[in-house]
Protein backbone atom coordinates (compact mmCIF):
# COMPACT_ATOMS: atom_id res chain seq x y z
CA UNK A 1 0.00 0.00 0.00
CA UNK A 2 1.24 3.48 -0.80
CA UNK A 3 1.31 6.26 1.78
CA UNK A 4 -2.06 6.96 3.38
CA UNK A 5 -3.85 9.85 1.69
CA UNK A 6 -6.47 11.90 3.53
CA UNK A 7 -9.15 14.23 2.24
CA UNK A 8 -11.35 16.41 4.44
CA UNK A 9 -14.86 16.99 3.17
CA UNK A 10 -18.44 17.65 4.16
CA UNK A 11 -20.36 14.52 5.08
CA UNK A 12 -23.17 15.39 2.64
CA UNK A 13 -20.69 15.56 -0.26
CA UNK A 14 -19.31 12.14 0.65
CA UNK A 15 -22.83 10.68 0.84
CA UNK A 16 -23.57 12.04 -2.65
CA UNK A 17 -20.35 10.43 -3.91
CA UNK A 18 -21.32 7.08 -2.40
CA UNK A 19 -24.55 7.19 -4.42
CA UNK A 20 -22.78 8.14 -7.67
CA UNK A 21 -19.77 5.85 -7.24
CA UNK A 22 -17.06 8.53 -7.43
CA UNK A 23 -15.95 11.52 -5.39
CA UNK A 24 -15.15 14.62 -7.48
CA UNK A 25 -14.73 17.59 -5.13
CA UNK A 26 -11.26 19.12 -5.06
CA UNK A 27 -11.48 21.28 -1.98
CA UNK A 28 -14.07 23.37 -0.19
CA UNK A 29 -16.32 24.91 -2.84
CA UNK A 30 -14.23 23.71 -5.83
CA UNK A 31 -14.71 20.64 -8.00
CA UNK A 32 -12.15 18.40 -9.64
CA UNK A 33 -13.17 19.87 -13.00
CA UNK A 34 -12.56 23.44 -11.76
CA UNK A 35 -9.25 22.74 -9.97
CA UNK A 36 -7.78 19.96 -12.15
CA UNK A 37 -7.02 17.67 -9.20
CA UNK A 38 -8.29 16.69 -5.75
CA UNK A 39 -6.40 18.19 -2.82
CA UNK A 40 -5.27 15.66 -0.20
CA UNK A 41 -3.11 15.64 2.89
CA UNK A 42 -0.81 13.33 4.74
CA UNK A 43 -1.79 12.66 8.38
CA UNK A 44 0.63 15.28 9.76
CA UNK A 45 -0.72 17.94 7.36
CA UNK A 46 -4.43 17.51 7.98
CA UNK A 47 -4.90 19.65 11.13
CA UNK A 48 -3.43 22.75 9.45
CA UNK A 49 -5.46 22.15 6.29
CA UNK A 50 -8.66 21.77 8.33
CA UNK A 51 -7.96 25.00 10.18
CA UNK A 52 -7.20 26.91 6.96
CA UNK A 53 -10.29 25.68 5.11
CA UNK A 54 -12.90 25.34 7.82
CA UNK A 55 -11.60 27.32 10.80
CA UNK A 56 -13.01 26.53 14.21
CA UNK A 57 -16.28 25.01 12.90
CA UNK A 58 -15.67 21.32 12.10
CA UNK A 59 -19.35 20.36 12.30
CA UNK A 60 -20.42 17.90 9.62
CA UNK A 61 -16.92 17.15 8.34
CA UNK A 62 -15.42 13.73 7.65
CA UNK A 63 -11.96 12.50 6.73
CA UNK A 64 -11.71 10.13 3.77
CA UNK A 65 -8.87 7.64 4.20
CA UNK A 66 -7.80 6.79 0.66
CA UNK A 67 -5.78 3.84 -0.61
CA UNK A 68 -3.61 5.27 -3.38
CA UNK A 69 -3.17 1.78 -4.87
CA UNK A 70 -6.90 1.64 -5.62
CA UNK A 71 -7.02 4.91 -7.54
CA UNK A 72 -7.26 4.92 -11.30
CA UNK A 73 -5.58 8.32 -11.42
CA UNK A 74 -2.04 9.49 -10.72
CA UNK A 75 -1.03 11.03 -7.40
CA UNK A 76 1.55 13.81 -7.53
CA UNK A 77 3.22 15.51 -4.59
CA UNK A 78 3.36 19.24 -5.28
CA UNK A 79 3.93 22.48 -3.39
CA UNK A 80 2.11 25.76 -3.78
CA UNK A 81 5.38 27.66 -3.93
CA UNK A 82 8.92 26.61 -4.92
CA UNK A 83 10.59 24.84 -2.00
CA UNK A 84 7.34 24.75 -0.02
CA UNK A 85 5.74 21.77 1.66
CA UNK A 86 4.47 19.19 -0.82
CA UNK A 87 0.90 17.91 -0.64
CA UNK A 88 -0.59 14.93 -2.46
CA UNK A 89 -2.88 15.78 -5.38
CA UNK A 90 -5.05 13.18 -7.11
CA UNK A 91 -5.42 13.88 -10.83
CA UNK A 92 -8.80 12.26 -11.35
CA UNK A 93 -11.93 11.19 -9.50
CA UNK A 94 -11.73 8.99 -6.40
CA UNK A 95 -13.65 5.72 -6.82
CA UNK A 96 -15.74 5.00 -3.73
CA UNK A 97 -13.93 1.64 -3.46
CA UNK A 98 -10.60 3.45 -2.92
CA UNK A 99 -11.89 4.95 0.33
CA UNK A 100 -10.88 2.55 3.09
CA UNK A 101 -12.45 4.42 5.97
CA UNK A 102 -14.54 7.51 6.70
CA UNK A 103 -13.75 9.14 10.04
CA UNK A 104 -15.66 11.97 11.67
CA UNK A 105 -13.49 15.05 12.01
CA UNK A 106 -12.70 15.94 15.60
CA UNK A 107 -10.16 18.14 17.31
CA UNK A 108 -7.41 15.49 16.89
CA UNK A 109 -8.92 12.94 14.50
CA UNK A 110 -5.78 11.49 12.95
CA UNK A 111 -2.69 10.41 14.88
CA UNK A 112 0.73 11.22 13.50
CA UNK A 113 2.22 8.43 11.45
CA UNK A 114 3.70 5.85 13.80
CA UNK A 115 1.57 6.89 16.80
CA UNK A 116 -1.12 4.70 18.27
CA UNK A 117 -4.68 5.96 17.72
Amino acid sequence: MTEQLLHLTEEALWEAARRSGTYEMSTRGRTLREEGFIHCSLPRQLPAVADALYGPDPEGLVVLVIDGDRLGAPVRYESVSPGGEEFPHIYGPIPVGAVLEVRPWAEHPVPEEGEAP
